[in-house]
């Protein structure tokens, strides 16, 4: 897989889905990102989700709203709720406890939207974990997603899947660590993953953007891309300039208030390949 910077980039029309943070709380702590005794403003988070989902409109894609479920207060970061691809939705098994109720929610909806819709038999948090570059997957462990799931799911979709290890808490899920901004580009973060991962990284994608760790650290990786346009946080300028620079257009967006819960603009969005 060659990663060469190519400055004519084209977008591709997206199919999103999201969920409203109507309940969205940090009501308890599960990454190093949570603290329940910092209050979140749920209005903030509203009017923010809301321009996130006013800005993939603008931009063109179709946005579905799967409707929240009361109680479940991290499902508003619906990329964990399971991995499309195919048309076949693989449904996550989470971690946590606090957070396993969120799954039959995203199957349910993945069978109205029409989906093959897979259980998979392994912990695993869906495209937090498993990002699609090309025809390939990469997915990462063992944080939040066990290594034997990484089998499972190249067993279902047919596709190559290159395991990544994870080794810094920070960076639990592989889209907190590793931007996908189209079929031959990637951005990351080195020190978040462990020597061997990254020597197959530079392996595969000798000429990806690296992230420094003044933008990791404010989740600039976690974004959503469709192959010209790269929505991201408006706190990470310096990978904001290395994308521009690559031939990407960055579209920055005030994702702070999720930030208190470990998310960011990528965590917000489940895509949708039919």
């Amino acid at each position: 897989m060659s990663y060469r910077q190519v400055m004519n980039r084209s977008a591709t029309q997206r199919e999103f889905a999201m969920v409203e943070p109507t309940y969205f709380d940090v009501s308890y702590a599960i990454n190093p990102w949570m603290d329940p005794s910092q209050p979140v403003d749920t209005a903030k988070a509203m009017k923010q989700w809301e321009s996130l989902r006013d800005t993939y409109v603008d931009l063109g894609h179709r946005v579905h709203v799967i409707e929240p479920v009361p109680g479940l207060p991290d499902m508003v970061f619906a990329a964990n709720g399971g991995f499309v691809v195919d048309g076949k939705g693989l449904c996550a098994r989470f971690a946590f406890a606090e957070r396993r109720p969120e799954a039959p929610a995203y199957a349910a909806w993945f069978e109205k939207a029409g989906l093959a819709v897979y259980e998979l038999e392994h912990v695993n948090e869906g495209e937090g974990d498993f990002r699609l570059v090309g025809s390939r997957i990469l997915a990462a462990s063992p944080l939040r997603t066990d290594l034997a799931a990484h089998a499972e799911v190249a067993s279902v979709t047919g596709r190559e899947v290159v395991s990544l290890e994870l080794v810094d808490a920070r960076f639990y899920h592989l889209d907190t660590a590793l931007a996908v901004l189209d079929d031959d580009t990637i951005a990351y973060f080195p020190p978040a993953f462990s020597a061997q991962s990254r020597t197959i990284l530079q392996d595969l994608c000798p000429d990806a953007i690296l992230a420094s760790a003044a933008d990791a650290g404010v989740l600039g990786l976690n974004v959503a891309s469709d192959g010209h346009h790269v929505v991201m946080t408006d706190a990470a300028p310096v990978l904001a300039q290395q994308f521009r620079e690559a031939g990407f257009e960055p579209v920055k967006v005030d994702v702070s208030e999720f930030l208190r819960a470990g998310g960011g603009a990528k965590c917000c969005t489940l895509e949708i390949r039919r």
